[in-house]
């Protein structure tokens, strides 16, 4: 093998670099989707690996002329889809720092910088946010960095799992008929035999009565109600459903209070927004993430307990080999325990980065200049005859449709997508169509809102 030396790695990675500046400066000019048809970048790539290495400047070649052409523009400010995937330059280069490092940090002594630097960074997040001080890493507590808020939400279900001894066919999982699909696959993927979609109210959040009716029906009939998730900001609207009530369902049973606010609870580092979450001290655990709204490249989800104990029970295993005198000592995290995989990246490294670079009050102006634009949209749809919301917009998302129905939203959609500049997903709620405007882009400013608004009103 033939060794890429230190120069020559200094060499490329500046060439890098400027790719990825201009990458980011160019981008608001490129299409938001790629124009390709399925198979297109495997049918232009080799069947089979290279035999010998090949030199730095055919490589980078290859990516431009064959893999971008295929990459959809996530960072793209017309980038209206989902929900945001974040990225930014400081991100970007702690995560470069990461790679290099290449930190496997399972265990404090695999790595007692990445352990202890998510510890501090998680506990700024407490009093960034305004969460419950006990879930700081002093005290029963704690937070940890996993995949996505699918993966935290699989967590909690199998922590809820064993907190019972019933069988795992008797457990009953509850979430909003509005909630994220990841619910009822994790609690397929943990063993449970029953999950409860909870009707909603007339504002998509669930309904603490329908619940409390549910929890009782599956008592009647000799199951176990386990888990329950509350979730602020739905995917389809950002419902938010009634924290205090669920959790007063939940502690009459022993049952597990989850909350998922995998994309609101960072607006909760603006303190007008964190009425939208009251009774945080009454819940059993947390997610939300940073890589979908705080500049923080996926993939970076925070996960808090109220009591780490149960989590600990659930899924410390300690083999021989991964026994030494620091674990033993109780003095040290080792977050292996505190997820499913025993590797972990070194993800703190680039959300530490990220809020250092920008302050709390500089991310503190891009959520309220996203939640602002989204206002601007709402009014601006509320004006027209033609559209109408379809619920309400506490954060940046606006959901709306075309008052002739589903053909003529569809349309608008399609028209949107086919723009080049913009990109939208629409979705169904009550059978009906209708649209999604995630605003949340790094880059997104009011004028490419405006370019997405003069499709729509086009439309009308």
């Amino acid at each position: 093998m033939a060794p890429v030396n230190n120069d020559d790695f200094r060499r490329h990675a500046h060439d890098i670099v400027d790719w990825i500046a201009d990458y980011f400066e160019e981008l608001p000019k490129q299409s938001v989707l790629p124009d390709v048809a399925p198979g297109d970048i495997r049918k232009s790539l080799p069947v089979t690996a290279p035999e010998q290495g090949e030199p730095f400047a055919s490589i980078m070649s290859d990516f431009e002329r064959i893999i971008m052409p295929g990459i959809t523009g996530w960072q793209h400010p017309g980038w209206f889809a989902y929900f945001p995937a974040n990225s930014s330059p400081p991100s970007v280069l702690a995560e470069m720092i990461t790679a290099a490092l290449g930190q496997q940090g399972m265990m404090w002594i695999t790595s007692p910088a990445a352990t202890e630097l998510e510890m501090v960074t998680l506990d700024w997040l407490v009093d960034l946010l305004g969460l419950p001080p006990e879930w700081k890493m002093a005290g029963p507590g704690g937070g940890s960095i996993q995949v996505s808020a699918s993966d935290a939400s699989h967590l909690a279900l199998v922590i809820a799992r064993q907190r019972q001894s019933a069988p795992t066919d008797q457990l009953v999982a509850y979430a909003s008929a509005q909630a994220h699909s990841s619910l009822e696959k994790g609690a397929r993927v943990a063993g449970y035999r029953h999950f409860r979609s909870v009707a909603v109210g007339s504002d998509w959040a669930m309904s603490p009565s329908a619940l409390a009716d549910a929890v009782g029906e599956d008592c009647g009939r000799g199951l176990v109600p386990a888990f329950v998730c509350s979730t602020v900001g739905t995917t389809g609207t950002t419902a938010i459903d009634p924290i205090p009530a669920i959790s007063e369902v939940a502690r009459a049973e022993g049952i597990w209070h989850h909350v998922d606010a995998a994309f609101a609870g960072n607006a909760m580092i603006c303190p007008e927004f964190r009425r939208y979450q009251p009774g945080l001290d009454e819940v059993d655990s947390y997610v939300f993430n940073p890589h979908k709204w705080l500049l923080t490249n996926f993939d970076c989800s925070v996960f808090y307990v109220a009591d780490r104990k149960p989590l600990l029970e659930a899924l410390q295993i300690t083999p021989p080999y991964l026994r030494n005198a620091q674990s033993s000592s109780g003095e040290v995290v080792d977050y292996r325990d505190w997820q499913v995989p025993l590797g972990r990246r070194f993800r703190a490294l680039k959300l530490w980065w990220v809020i250092r670079s920008y302050g709390a009050e500089g991310l503190r102006e891009m959520i309220r200049s996203h939640i602002a634009l989204a206002q601007d949209l709402v009014a601006r749809i509320q004006a027209s005859p033609q559209l109408e919301v379809v619920a309400p917009t506490p954060f940046s998302l606006v959901s709306f449709r075309h008052v002739d129905g589903d053909e003529a939203t569809d349309a608008i959609a399609a028209r949107i997508n086919h723009s080049g500049h913009s990109y939208v997903t629409p979705s169904v709620i009550d059978g009906h169509r209708f649209i999604r405007v995630s605003i949340g882009g790094a880059n997104t400013t009011a004028a490419d809102v405006d370019r997405l608004w003069e499709v729509v009103s086009a439309s009308n």
